[in-house]
């Protein structure tokens, strides 16, 4: 009989269909199908070309997935072996990677930020035989390692023209034509030979850590996890209204591979591309021509708008500046205590929507949206709050890469302030190792869990518990009713030397959200005898590489004016340590200090570094994630600074 999990490629697993999610396990393929008597004539993707969104339907995508398959046969793909896609999300994206799943192949996103051996690492991993790439930039990266990449046997350039002639290198057109002499029926036999139980997609974690873990994910990973967190989240599907998403979060990451491509594809949704400088400020152009009915961010990206908003109000006039504040105070208020406020209340709150609060949602291209999903990342109660001002729900969702995403979800029907939701029906959470406060490391079971690792035997075993249950290594806690709250990292709770806990992500946020100059707090104290943090200041990003400049951002400079202070640069505030800043630091971290857990939780000394930390900077991972260990090498001297007796 077969086991819950495998490290081979070629290995299949036994599904833990029960009672409470009987479904009957499919592959990828007859997703497809399904959808596709469906949804056929409705339009599926939409790029932009030349100024012009270009729209290719349910059919005409199925027609190219089955194009890119028989091009991949063509040029050697073998079974259970990768084809890794390098480039920003992407009508050619989506179809390279059904295509690969149609071949018989696994589907691997590979970040675009990797250097060329972090590219190596995986395509050597994952015995990947094609590469699909974006542009030149990308192709540079793999012309330096294909020597040393024995299963490399082409490559496929999907949006430049190629800059030289190489024997195994191919335009997209070209690609798509390649397979012409394949008879379909020798497609639909490796199809119709696939089983739910075995490989589709490996997702490679980003690992603070160690080398990256290459997640395997079965087709009924795929399909169960797009058919039930999708509707568990109250997705609609296209016959009652089709529903129309941005896809601009990179798609080697489970969030968006999951939420873009493959729900997608189950409920008949139509993607919009953003363009690849998404992040760095053209979103909102997009949304706002797009008009989507869903949107998922990242809480980096909630921030970021966050941000910008507070920097446009700084700017505006008195009049303008107090309107908004005030309508955002009545819709938060009546937001959190939606019960008790009176009826005179919930007009005014109204009226304050009408006027003011839709202009803002509809100058952010979030007019018609009906449903906002965070994931990847705890929320800070600044963004949750100042959303609610805005009257848009924050809805978080909660797993893991090895959860096929999403785990846990909140939406219009389950949500609770702080919560990422509760278990999708037919999936279990239990905590284990419970402390007094009844936090325990969270422990998952249902049809999202991934088959393990690949050619990683002993990190398999090591991620799942006797029953089979796969442990996350966060910390949480369930309240009475069954939604679960996310407390942090095991990994990144603080031992005291005096052997006491300490959880940083609140005292964090605490600082954040009392210090609006603050960008990044992070506090050490692992085997130290008190608390102490690293503080960076909010900067304007470089519109080129998103990289921090010197230069305060409006709602830093607001900041530093309140204080007494002219400083508009980062390097003015930490050469001179401005002191009118450095009191109003010191006065916020007093602030939290007194609301400390205790005694212990309270942060002692602090230090503002001369840059905010970044991708670039080695201190951010690629969705954005705090590197603890990086940042306390990078960091090393500051640190020990703030413990020599």
């Amino acid at each position: 009989s077969e086991s819950l999990w495998t490290s081979l490629a070629d290995g299949s697993v036994q599904l833990r269909v029960d009672n409470s999610c009987p479904q009957t396990p499919i592959t990828v393929h007859q997703m497809f199908k399904e959808s596709l008597e469906k949804y056929g004539s409705l339009n599926a993707l939409a790029s932009k070309k030349n100024g012009k969104w270009e729209k290719i339907t349910f059919s005409e995508y199925y027609c190219l997935s089955r194009k890119a398959a028989k091009g991949f046969l063509k040029l050697g793909l073998e079974r259970f072996h990768s084809v890794a896609i390098l480039g920003f999300n992407s009508p050619e994206w989506f179809i390279s990677a059904v295509g690969a799943v149609f071949a018989g192949g696994i589907v691997t996103g590979v970040y675009t930020t990797n250097s060329p051996s972090a590219c190596h690492y995986i395509a050597h991993d994952s015995r990947t035989n094609i590469m699909v790439v974006e542009n030149r930039k990308q192709l540079d990266k793999i012309m330096q390692i294909w020597n040393r990449l024995p299963h490399l046997k082409a490559v496929v350039l999907y949006k430049d023209s190629i800059p030289e002639r190489h024997p195994n290198l191919y335009t997209m057109e070209e690609f798509l034509q390649l397979g012409d002499d394949i008879p379909e029926s020798t497609l639909d036999d490796i199809i119709n030979s696939q089983k739910p139980n075995q490989c589709c997609v490996l997702i490679y974690t980003s690992g603070t850590t160690g080398k990256p873990k290459g997640a395997m994910l079965s087709h009924d990973n795929i399909t169960w996890t797009s058919s039930h967190c999708s509707r568990a989240a109250d997705m609609q599907p296209a016959e009652v209204q089709q529903e129309s998403i941005v896809s601009y979060l990179p798609l080697s990451h489970i969030a968006a591979q999951i939420y873009d491509l493959w729900a997608g594809i189950k409920w008949g949704e139509q993607v919009y591309f953003a363009e690849p400088d998404a992040l760095k400020g053209s979103l909102i152009n997009t949304l706002k021509e797009v008009q989507p009915t869903s949107h998922m961010g990242v809480p980096r990206v909630w921030e970021k708008i966050m941000e910008k908003l507070k920097d446009a109000s700084a700017q505006s006039g008195f009049m303008k500046k107090k309107m908004l504040s005030w309508a955002m105070s009545l819709s938060l208020e009546r937001n959190l205590n939606s019960s008790s406020s009176s009826d005179l209340k919930q007009l005014w709150a109204r009226l304050a929507d009408y006027l003011v609060l839709a202009k803002i949602r509809s100058a952010l291209g979030l007019s018609s949206c009906q449903k906002h999903f965070s994931g990847a990342a705890p929320l800070n109660t600044e963004t949750l709050h100042f959303f609610l001002g805005l009257n848009i729900t924050l809805y978080e969702a909660y797993g893991m890469s090895e959860t096929t995403g999403p785990h846990c979800l909140s939406g219009p029907y389950i949500y609770r302030q702080h919560s990422c939701g509760k278990p999708v029906p037919g999936c279990k959470v239990k905590l284990v190792d419970q402390d007094a406060e009844g936090n325990g490391e969270i422990c998952f079971w249902g049809r999202t869990v991934f088959m393990g690792y690949l050619n990683m035997e002993d990190k398999t075993k090591e991620a799942f518990d006797e029953g089979g249950w796969l442990h996350s290594g966060d910390l949480g806690k369930l309240d009475k009713d069954g939604f679960l709250y996310v407390t942090g990292r095991i990994k990144d709770l603080i031992i005291t030397a005096g052997g006491e806990n300490v959880p940083p992500v609140p005292i964090e946020d605490a600082v954040k959200k009392e210090l609006p100059i603050v960008s990044n707090a992070m506090v050490i104290g692992d085997k130290k005898k008190f608390l102490s943090m690293l503080l960076t200041l909010k900067s304007v990003l470089d519109p080129d590489t998103s990289d921090p400049t010197d230069l305060l951002t409006e709602q830093a400079r607001d900041f530093c004016q309140k204080s007494g202070s002219k400083a508009t640069k980062v390097s003015e505030i930490v050469a001179t340590k401005d002191q009118a800043i450095y009191q109003a630091i010191q006065d916020g971290i007093n602030k939290v200090n007194m609301n400390a857990t205790n005694r212990v939780h309270c942060i002692q000394k602090w230090i503002v570094l001369p840059r905010d930390f970044s991708i670039s900077g080695g201190e951010l991972g690629p969705t954005m994630k705090l590197k603890r260990l990086t940042v306390l090498e990078k960091y090393r001297n500051e640190v020990d600074s703030f413990y020599e007796e």
